[in-house]
């Protein structure tokens, strides 16, 4: 009796659907796929049951070591931890940008994990065939990049936080009539009213512990730019280059050092992109209009290149930057001055990579010890 030979698959594509309580494994040859559930108590042994996995999917699909496997998931709270291993055993991983991937527009459509995955397999199959519009993947920093990027996150955090706590004080005092204040009066409820009568107990008590909020984050903040020299090497010169052009502090280059340069860029499309700061157009049949930047990526980034070009247009005067925004803007409004600021922003961010990339300053800017 003869049986019908396994036919060889050249590729497999291995779509991973992750959440907390379990991982659903998609593999994809062709129009054939299999599905596998991981739901191991660790992360080490799922992990390990995910190779396992793909060794069963090769073997049922008629793989060898001659067949291009490629196991993707997409970016999440699971990071890149997954993919670090998975290279570091020779297995080819990638991280999918999760907008990236095309889905049914209706406004009802079945949302199941079994569902994603398959869809998730399929377009990393159409993508391993050479079709780069099925998926988008993303650029995976190094673990050192990751590291210092914690330092702006926490730094960032604690300043939000205080200044909240400020602004709750703020916010109650007024409601009691007091407009001035200062950390020693309210500590030691020296504070009255405006009709002449101190804080209410309660109201004292939640204002002392806000204020413990506060002197906290200003430890930890005290703590953090202490730590700054641990950053590294590579960091500390980016920030020190970026800091020598005048308009450029030190909070605001360690920003854009450790927010946008810290990445490798191939061309101005792709800085621009990153930052949010790229029109969306709308053209379809006689219709024609913009939509605005696309405000994709960090905000707090887009709000830094703002706020930095304000001030390159202050210190940094004489520039090319400079000068393209006072020809545009000539006789126009603040409105429209604050509308051009963004594309002086996007002009900055893509001079400022430049200048790092190839040592050349931005046209016309000067150096603050030059």
């Amino acid at each position: 009796m003869s049986t019908t030979p396994v036919q060889f698959c050249p590729m497999l594509a291995v779509a991973v659907e992750m959440s907390g309580a379990k991982w659903l494994v998609g593999s994809c040859a062709g129009v054939k796929l299999r599905r596998k559930t991981l739901s191991e108590d660790s992360a080490q042994a799922r992990m390990e049951a995910l190779v396992a996995e793909v060794e069963v999917a090769l073997k049922k699909f008629g793989g060898d070591e001659h067949t291009r496997v490629v196991i993707a998931y997409e970016a999440g709270q699971e990071a890149f931890w997954l993919q670090r291993m998975l290279i570091s055993r020779d297995m080819n991983a990638e991280v999918i940008d999760p907008v990236s991937l095309k889905v049914d527009r209706r406004g009802k459509r079945a949302k199941t994990d079994r569902l994603d995955v398959e869809a998730l397999a399929r377009a990393l199959y159409a993508w391993m065939l050479g079709d780069t519009t099925a998926l988008r993947m993303v650029r995976t920093p190094s673990k050192e990049d990751e590291d210092n990027r914690e330092w702006q996150r926490e730094r960032d955090r604690l300043q939000s936080e205080r200044r909240s706590c400020l602004d709750r004080i703020g916010k109650k005092l007024r409601t009691q009539g007091i407009w001035h204040w200062d950390f020693a009066s309210l500590r030691d409820g020296m504070l009255r009213c405006a009709d002449g009568t101190p804080l209410g107990p309660m109201l004292q008590q939640a204002m002392e512990m806000e204020l413990d909020r506060v002197e906290l984050a200003q430890a930890k903040l005290a703590l953090l730019e202490d730590q700054v020299e641990q950053l590294t090497p590579k960091a500390s010169q980016c920030i020190e280059q970026l800091t020598s052009l005048r308009g450029i502090g030190e909070v605001g280059g360690r920003g854009l050092a450790l927010k946008l340069y810290w990445r490798e860029f191939e061309n101005r499309r792709q800085v621009g992109a990153c930052t949010g700061l790229v029109n969306m157009a709308y053209d379809s049949g006689t219709m024609r209009q913009d939509q605005g930047i696309s405000k994709q990526g960090d905000p707090s980034l887009r709000a830094l290149l703002v706020e930095l070009s304000w001030l390159w247009l202050q210190y940094q005067p004489d520039s090319a930057i400079s000068g393209w925004f006072k020809k545009r803007t000539e006789g126009q409004g603040k409105r429209h001055k604050r509308t051009m600021i963004v594309a002086v922003a996007r002009r900055l961010a893509i001079a400022l990579w430049r200048y790092l990339k190839t040592g050349e300053a931005p046209q016309g800017a000067v150096l603050k010890y030059a």
